[in-house]
């Protein structure tokens, strides 16, 4: 199940557990899957049609002394549209929920104009924001619920592709934990994906294994605070090789953070994959491998690194 179905899932069952939660979406509702919420509690349901700015004033309205959760959701891309609208929402100790959807070169024929590569940049420097990036459908449900119930702005990264479920419905997710999601006594390398390079990440994991190379998979859950101290600890673990493989440029996203993380420690390198130019539209499998992302380019920078 793709993270952004999972998402209307989860505010769908959000509602039902409170009257208070209301959604609010720019005319993206089939996309961003704020329709299932829609078709649930239609009065609760606010359109905003394409205008995101005013999109996210409304709902910093409606959240305004705590009166509704409110959930804003639109294609990730277009949130750099309301940027200060979020920001004065920070500053105004708003408790907003923005979702956004389609991120990455992963979303494929949707093209350039719709990918989403600088939010990740975008809401890690507003202050008071939580930024969750989940993986599977278990993981955006819990960040939903997380994030209903977390101070300040939050944004929730969902992504368009469908992906397997790797977590039981039981799993326990908190706010700046990480999961450890492959390990074993004899990794040489970890590795640092989220969202559809998470998936990547473990399919290298299953090639290296059959060539006898062990590597560590982290989940970081949110990004925004990272978990800091698993990444250390895993580091230690792997003779302090870190690669971190996201579908965003280079700029103020993961890498950047698990960077920002580890940059006190000695003895820790970390090599980034991310995506680098403007992209193009095409098959979203073609384009994670242009843009050196997909499963070949990782185990190929685990390989660098043994030959190191």
């Amino acid at each position: 199940m793709a993270t952004r179905r999972a998402y209307g899932v989860a505010l769908a069952k959000l509602g039902e557990a409170s009257k208070r939660v209301v959604a609010l979406d720019g005319d993206t509702k089939n996309s961003t899957f704020s329709e299932t919420f829609k078709k649930a509690f239609p009065d609760r349901y606010i359109e905003c049609f394409i205008a995101e700015q005013n999109m996210v004033g409304v709902a910093i309205g409606c959240a305004t002394r705590d009166r509704t959760v409110a959930f804003a959701s639109t294609f990730a891309a277009f949130f750099s549209r309301g940027y200060d609208q979020i920001r004065m929402g920070a500053i105004s100790q708003s408790n907003v929920n923005l979702v956004g959807s389609h991120c990455g070169v992963s979303i494929g024929e949707d093209g350039p104009s719709q990918m989403a590569l600088e939010d990740l940049a975008i809401f890690r420097a507003i202050p008071t924001c939580t930024v969750f990036y989940p993986s599977d459908a278990v993981s955006t449900e819990r960040a939903v619920e997380l994030s209903a119930n977390t101070k300040g702005i939050c944004f929730i990264r969902t992504s368009r592709p469908d992906n397997a479920v790797i977590y039981s419905p039981d799993e326990k997710f908190e706010v700046g934990i990480a999961k450890v999601v492959r390990q074993s006594d004899s990794d040489c390398v970890t590795v640092i994906g989220a969202g559809v390079t998470l998936h990547e990440a473990l399919a290298a994991a299953d090639m290296l294994a059959s060539e006898g190379k062990n590597i560590r998979v982290i989940d970081p859950f949110t990004i925004k605070p990272l978990d800091a101290a698993t990444i250390m600890a895993s580091a230690r673990a792997t003779k302090g090789q870190i690669i971190t493989v996201e579908d965003h440029y280079k700029e103020g996203g993961l890498g950047e953070a698990v960077l920002s993380a580890v940059g006190g420690e000695p003895g820790i390198v970390v090599t980034r994959l991310a995506v680098s130019g403007v992209p193009r539209s095409g098959k979203s499998t073609e384009l994670l491998d242009m843009f050196g992302i997909s499963a070949k380019h990782i185990a190929n920078a685990v390989r660098q690194t043994f030959a190191n």
